[in-house]
């Protein structure tokens, strides 16, 4: 998990071209939306496609991604469970 969380902090710099922030600024509980990361709606459209180009993995129901997109532990906890789901 912890190999997964820090991954997904390079991906999302990478995916949202984010400069100005290293991966180790960014907490593993910390919000991503709002007064954590200060990600937008279209940063989150982002980040859908990060777990399609980087996990193969589909949001089935997006009325789950506030909840899914909370933090990166939330993230790699959805990647992980997916992932178990699907053999």
């Amino acid at each position: 998990m912890e190999k997964l969380m820090a991954d997904l902090k390079a991906q999302i710099i990478q995916q949202l071209n984010l400069q100005e922030v290293k991966p180790e600024d960014i907490g593993n509980d910390q919000p991503l939306f709002k007064e954590g990361l200060g990600l937008d709606s279209i940063d989150a459209l982002e980040l859908i496609v990060l777990l399609q180009q980087y996990h193969n993995i589909r949001i089935a129901n997006p009325e789950d991604g506030p909840n899914i997109f909370y933090s990166v532990r939330t993230m790699a906890e959805y990647i992980t469970a997916e992932k178990s789901r699907q053999g």
